[in-house]
């Protein structure tokens, strides 16, 4: 009976509605800003133009498509939070605001069903076929604005994890921003850091794939998660990150102005010492390979605990002093295979901090 009634309990926290909106009342609500897509969600509008135009295809010849996910926040203006791909093509096709990232309406192509509709806009589609379209309905589930605060936030990460859509850093930032002040404060606080010249310095070697997923600010996110909330690590580095973000989103540990001026301190540090190398690998002394995600919280939480003997070494011996550190066979113990865990961790940052300060 307890499980039945923590179930019903939940059920009772999330109120929806379900409507079936056609195409033309979604573009109306969408320029009327009725219906809102985030800027940092829209970013991630990736079809190519030949899924776009499928989808365009699909719904010219009354094929079902999946139903879309709105939040109505307290306003009363609906915010897309799953549907992003379909919504936006629809967008890019009929409406003359469009998306931000289109300079130009789309122009159908790879249809193979009907080829003939390739080459065709909008406009030049018959009046028939562009008010089908229009009048086609999506069923629309809208999470209304007396649902719990905690439960909209796990309903976009659910239905947003699992699919190659958004990238895990993506989603958190977006769920932060679905949180009124406090998550778009700590959004725009792990953005600063990341676009700060001495973290840039020190992740100058992560490739471009990399930064399109967001990495770098996941990096930073892992820095202050070290700091703050190393107690969560379990194993799974997307889970703790998970975790420190509710903690902060919903449980109100939120960064301090010491957080950022420490975190400004440890990188123009490490950016003086290390440059580009500071989370690579080293064989023989010299640095090998692109930024290794899992030295990262060592070298930052040592230099962190080791901060001022760090700075009185002259970069020589602190590249000297990293790199037989982690060429160490001790440190090789707590990498690699099965490292995930938090006295690992803890070992790991343990002689990284070591080697700082015994110099």
């Amino acid at each position: 009976m307890d499980l039945i009634y923590s179930i019903d309990k939940k059920i009772g926290e999330v109120r929806t509605e379900s409507l079936d909106l056609s195409v033309g009342e979604i573009i109306t609500l969408h320029e009327q800003s009725e219906l809102v897509i985030q800027p940092d969600f829209q970013r991630l509008f990736r079809w190519s133009y030949e899924q776009r135009s499928r989808l365009i295809e699909s719904l010219l010849l009354e094929l079902p498509i999946p139903s879309i996910f709105v939040i109505e926040k307290e306003s009363g203006v609906l915010e897309l939070i799953d549907g992003l791909q379909r919504i936006s093509s629809l967008l890019h096709f009929i409406s003359t605001n469009g998306v931000p990232t289109e300079s130009a309406p789309l122009m159908l192509e790879g249809c193979d069903l009907v080829p003939e509709l390739n080459g065709l806009k909008f406009d030049e589609l018959p009046l028939t076929l562009r008010l089908r379209l229009k009048r086609t309905a999506i069923r629309t589930v809208i999470i209304k604005r007396q649902s719990s605060q905690f439960l909209r936030y796990e309903m976009f990460k659910r239905l947003n994890t699992g699919g190659s859509r958004l990238s895990e850093q993506d989603i958190r930032n977006v769920n932060a921003r679905m949180m009124g002040d406090i998550g778009s404060n700590f959004y725009n606080t792990i953005l600063n850091c990341a676009n700060t010249p001495q973290f840039q310095a020190t992740t100058e070697l992560l490739p471009t794939n990399a930064l399109e997923t967001r990495q770098n600010e996941e990096l930073v996110l892992r820095y202050f998660a070290a700091k703050n909330f190393r107690y969560g690590f379990k194993g799974n580095v997307s889970d703790w990150l998970d975790n420190y973000m509710e903690q902060v989103l919903i449980g109100g540990a939120q960064l301090t102005d010491n957080d950022i001026s420490t975190f400004n301190e440890v990188f123009s540090t490490l950016a003086d010492k290390f440059g580009q190398y500071a989370f690579v690998k080293y064989r023989n002394g010299s640095p090998v390979g692109g930024v290794a995600p899992a030295y990262f919280e060592a070298v930052t939480m040592g230099a962190l605990n080791s901060l001022d003997q760090l700075r009185a070494m002259n970069p020589d011996d602190a590249r000297r002093a990293l790199a037989s550190s982690v060429e160490s066979e001790e440190f090789r113990k707590v990498t690699g295979p099965g490292a995930n865990s938090l006295p690992k961790l803890e070992k790991r940052i343990q002689l990284i901090q070591t080697a700082f300060s015994e110099l």
